[in-house]
């Protein structure tokens, strides 16, 4: 099976654009951000061009997921903050139903308060999680991306992942999005340990609501948690590691999103391309 890898595209020119974009890069799936990145704003969308969006990826056989806005964090505990990231998340959720995604990708939270204490983030977290998912009916899913460990000590690993995701009202609303350059900054892989990390997941059902991935190589050492994305193959999880992991079975299905820099065209082309190609040679034995 060929993957869907792709990368992440701008919505300058509308939802439909971002499809057409993608496709002409060579890609079979991508990311985009569903309104202004910097902001928890609700935005006003247009509808028209979201299910023309639709109609392309299904016409296509294109997989897109979309990405909340910088500042959402499910770990707040300011009230106010609170409803405007219930607001802004339930947004994005809506654009991305119109515009036929699996879902939206949501950073598991950071609690920065004055304890610091694990057990009360994830408790504002389920809390979030669970205002926003009583308020939602659609198929599109919040997919919980796991973190690097910068800036805080939770959300490293498939446990907490998969324990958050029980503890919610509706899970079958929540499914995952694992993001290499994270799992390798936080610990979680080394690199060369990928089989027992795959193991545990199946083990946890992790693989089973696992529904995109962040490819990414990292600039930093593992467990770093150092959050800097390098090019696949310039980094130090490197090439071989990163296609030993894509070659997982539980993996082949999956919109596979490079978030990698951008060369000096803005194009992921190239990076796309190289991955195909050596996806190919790995499937059919070569080197």
């Amino acid at each position: 099976m060929r993957m869907k890898v792709g990368c992440h595209v701008s919505i300058r020119a509308g939802y439909a654009a971002a499809a057409r974009t993608a496709l002409r890069l060579g890609a079979r799936s991508f990311q985009y951000f569903p309104k202004n990145p910097r902001s928890l704003a609700v935005k006003t969308f247009d509808r028209r061009d979201a299910r023309l969006c639709q109609a392309f990826c299904r016409e296509h056989g294109l997989l897109s997921i979309a990405h909340t806005a910088y500042p959402t964090n499910l770990a707040v505990d300011d009230p106010d903050l609170a409803a405007k990231t219930v607001r802004s998340i339930l947004c994005d959720l809506a654009i991305a139903e119109a515009c036929g995604s699996v879902g939206v990708v949501v950073h598991f939270g950071q609690y920065k308060g004055e304890a610091a204490d694990p057990l009360y983030g994830y408790h504002l977290m389920i809390h979030t999680l669970n205002e926003i998912l009583n308020q939602w009916d659609g198929d599109a899913l919040i997919l919980l991306e796991n973190n690097a460990g910068q800036g805080g000590a939770i959300g490293m690993t498939l446990e907490e992942l998969t324990q958050v995701r029980s503890l919610l009202d509706r899970p079958e609303q929540v499914g995952f999005c694992l993001d290499t350059c994270h799992a390798f900054a936080s610990g979680m892989w080394r690199g060369d340990n990928w089989p027992e990390v795959a193991e545990k997941a199946r083990k946890l059902g992790y693989f089973d609501q696992l529904k995109a991935i962040h490819l990414n190589d990292s600039v930093y050492p593992s467990g770093s948690r150092r959050d800097r994305h390098a090019n696949i193959g310039r980094g130090a999880i490197g090439e071989e590691a990163l296609l030993t992991l894509l070659q997982t079975a539980e993996l082949a299905a999956l919109p596979v999103i490079l978030e990698t820099p951008a060369p000096a065209d803005g194009s992921h082309r190239e990076e796309i391309a190289f991955l195909q190609e050596r996806l190919a040679l790995a499937g059919s034995g070569q080197t």
